[in-house]
Formats: structure tokens, C-alpha cells, sequence
């Protein structure tokens, strides 16, 4: 098969033990990222298969309708970047491992490195030391501090192991059926939703981006958040309602945030309102980008290429347009 991959951006994928599943096929890395749909369409004619890395580029209709020899989308997750529909009307079965086994521990890890800068001040005790200026303030101890994670899921949990390693305490606010798992596991749940942002110390989001979780949080989530308080955010941007994040941190309701994710990504404009306020924290989507996480992922997205491949797809998303 041909396949194409978009968005390696550092053209890593080519060194890992996984890209050897793709022995045998006709394949092409695209290193960087392409927006404009017509030369997307363009650079990928002769695509017999389009393996996206997570959701750094958008299918669209129009770009779907413009690749007839396209017949497999493979990806790891959620797909609100795929039209499924659209997919289904040209003929293209989307596969992905939305069931993955085990958490996202590189997304952990970054979770808790972000709280740490955050409450340690990190970045701004870097800079003023590489200025020639010394220490700039004075942040503050985990221990003792109160961590509200919201969405009990596999990321969440590893991260609140962390916390209590550093001795925080942890209490969880999630759906209802959530809060129902996480209280049966023996878990801290708030007595409810004011409760949880008014009491926190630091607040990590761990929510899926769906329809029903967009804008989950609000500005009056914020605004009841204490004064120093963060909030960190590296699950995905549109689970804050549209401007409170910026509201909330120009309004004093919050000390510092520290985000992963952005309504608008790559996000290169270095006078964008939120990226270049003085009380965010930042890094560029980098939650899962490891070489570890990279192979693990791309293993099963590879595998789901050679069982297409082989007349046995595997993680079907619109079954329906598969015929043997």
C-alpha cells in the first residue's frame, strides 16, 4: 500500500522499532505541517492510506473529496478532527484504537512537571538567574496542598499517585457516573462542583474533548477557584469555555495557569493575548510527545495498516463501508 504520514515533525518515527511494521509498504513522512487543503490534497494523490498523528491536521470533507484513491485513515484515540460522515460517503474506512490499554503516562509526567513550575515558578526563577538577577520570589510547597483533578480517568490517576508521593492531597470531580467509580475505588470526591474549584490549591483538567465536555469549564469555575490558585490544563484547550482562561487570569481569580493546549494550534504568535500573558505557564502540546509514547502509539497504528492490509481490519470506526 501507499501510505503517507502527516506531522513528523522531527521526522522521528523513521528511528523507532515500530516503523519497521511498515516493511513491505510504499511509504512517505511528511515532516511538516501542511494547512492549506488544496496542497494537502495535492501531496497526497497517490495515498492509498493516510496515517495521522494525532490531531495535528484536520479531515475535512472537502479534503476527502479530493483524494479518490484514498481508502484507510489510521490514527490511536479520538477523532474530532475526522468528518466520519464524510469518510463514510467517499468510501473511506477510518480505524482507530480508541481502547487503548494503559495510561498516558508521558501525559502524566508532564501534568505533574507543569504543577511543579507553576507552584515553584520555575520558568520566571530560570530566567532571572540566566539574567544575572538571582532569585525573583519565593513559590511554594506541594505538601500539604490540596490537588482537585477533574476526570477520573487513566491519566488522573497516575497523576494523583504523583501528588500523593509528594505528599498533596487529592480530591476528584467528574461526571456522575465518574464520581460514582471513583468513590467506589475509595476516593476523595468534593461534595460538589463549587466545592471542588473553591478548595483547590491546584486544578488539573483529565476530561476526553467531546460534545458533551466542551466548555465544560466555565468563568464561574474560575472565579470560585482562591486567588493563587492554578489551573493546568493539558488534555485540550475547549474544555474551557471560549475566553475564561484569559478572563480568569487578567481578573486575579487565578495566580498562574500552566497549559499544554491551545484553541488554535501550532500556535506561533508570540503576542497572542493568552500565550504571552505573565501569569501562563506554556508548552506546545508536548504532553505525548516522547519517543516511548511515539512508539507505543505508532505500534498500534502501524498494526491496524498491515490487518487492513491483510483483509482483516481491525478497530473499525464506520464499519460499514468495508467490503472484503
Amino acid at each position: 500500500m501507499k501510505v503517507h504520514i502527516l506531522d513528523d515533525w522531527f521526522n522521528t518515527l523513521r528511528g523507532l522499532p515500530c516503523f519497521d511494521l511498515l516493511a513491505g509498504h510504499d511509504v512517505t513522512v511528511w515532516t511538516d505541517h501542511q494547512p492549506d487543503e488544496a496542497i494537502l490534497a495535492d501531496r497526497l494523490q497517490d495515498a492509498d492510506c493516510v496515517v495521522l498523528f494525532r490531531e495535528r491536521t484536520k479531515v475535512t470533507r472537502g479534503l476527502l473529496e479530493r483524494l479518490p484513491n484514498l481508502r484507510l485513515i489510521s490514527q490511536r484515540g479520538a477523532y474530532p478532527h475526522v468528518d466520519v460522515a464524510a469518510c463514510t460517503d467517499q468510501g473511506v474506512l477510518l480505524c482507530s484504537n480508541k481502547g487503548a490499554d494503559g495510561a498516558n503516562h508521558a501525559a502524566a509526567e508532564l501534568t505533574f512537571a507543569l504543577i511543579l513550575a507553576a507552584m515553584r515558578q520555575l520558568p520566571q526563577q530560570m530566567a532571572s538567574v540566566k539574567a544575572g538577577n538571582w532569585q525573583m520570589g519565593v513559590g511554594r510547597s506541594l505538601r500539604g496542598r490540596r490537588l482537585g483533578l477533574y476526570g477520573y480517568g487513566r491519566i488522573g490517576r497516575v497523576v494523583a499517585d504523583y501528588a500523593r508521593a509528594f505528599g498533596m492531597e487529592v480530591v476528584w470531580w467528574s461526571s456522575e457516573a465518574g464520581r460514582a467509580r471513583a468513590e467506589a475505588d475509595g476516593e476523595t470526591v468534593a461534595e460538589s462542583r463549587a466545592a471542588f474549584f473553591g478548595s483547590c490549591d491546584v486544578v488539573s483538567l483529565h476530561l476526553r474533548l467531546t460534545s458533551e465536555t466542551r466548555g465544560s469549564v466555565t468563568a464561574d469555575d474560575l472565579g470560585a477557584m482562591p486567588p493563587r490558585s492554578v489551573l493546568v490544563n493539558t488534555s485540550r484547550a475547549g474544555l474551557i469555555a471560549e475566553g475564561a482562561l484569559l478572563h480568569a487570569l487578567d481578573a486575579g481569580d487565578l495566580g498562574a495557569a500552566a497549559v499544554d493546549v491551545f484553541d488554535t494550534e501550532p500556535l506561533t504568535d508570540p503576542n497572542d493575548p493568552l500565550l504571552s500573558h505573565p501569569k501562563l505557564i506554556a508548552t506546545p502540546h508536548i504532553g505525548f510527545v516522547t519517543e516511548d509514547e511515539f512508539d507505543k502509539q505508532f505500534a498500534d497504528i502501524f498494526e491496524q495498516v498491515n490487518a487492513y492490509a491483510a483483509g482483516d481490519p481491525n478497530h473499525m470506526i464506520n464499519p460499514s463501508v468495508y467490503a472484503p
